[in-house]
């Protein structure tokens, strides 16, 4: 055998691995991004900004969300907190918006801020404590 074949098989070797290795690679973190998805809290969130009146009337009735959550979910002993940005969809424009959420005790998923940021850049709460 050459030195050329040796060197091609050697290669062809590193690439194979090093597509299984990026497929599985992928593979997780699409498996973490469908659960994040599918999650109790990412359908409370959604529920939330679809039912928003104040979203609403920014960006007209909401028609649906990006397929990208970027999630922070951390439950332990019961008790959790999640912080959730979404891409949401409206009739008029699109927005960024960021759902806090907390989990106590074994009860569902609670809204406890909720925001976006307009074109101009200020943050549009769309969770009054008070109300």
């Amino acid at each position: 055998m050459t030195t050329k074949k040796i060197v091609a098989i050697v290669v062809s070797i590193f690439l194979v691995l090093g597509l299984l290795v990026a497929l599985f690679a992928g593979g997780i973190v699409l498996f973490v991004l469908y659960q994040a998805n599918n999650s109790d809290a990412a359908t409370v969130a959604r529920n939330f900004l679809k039912n928003n009146d104040r979203l609403k009337q920014d960006i007209g009735e909401v028609e649906g969300f990006g397929w990208f959550i970027k999630p922070n979910i951390q439950v332990q002993n019961g008790n959790g907190t999640a912080t959730l940005n979404l891409s949401v969809i409206g009739a008029r424009k699109k927005v960024n918006a960021t759902v806090d959420l907390i989990y106590r005790s074994g009860r569902e998923w609670r809204v406890t801020s909720a925001w976006y940021t307009n074109e101009s850049g200020s943050r549009i709460e769309l969770l009054n404590p008070y109300e």
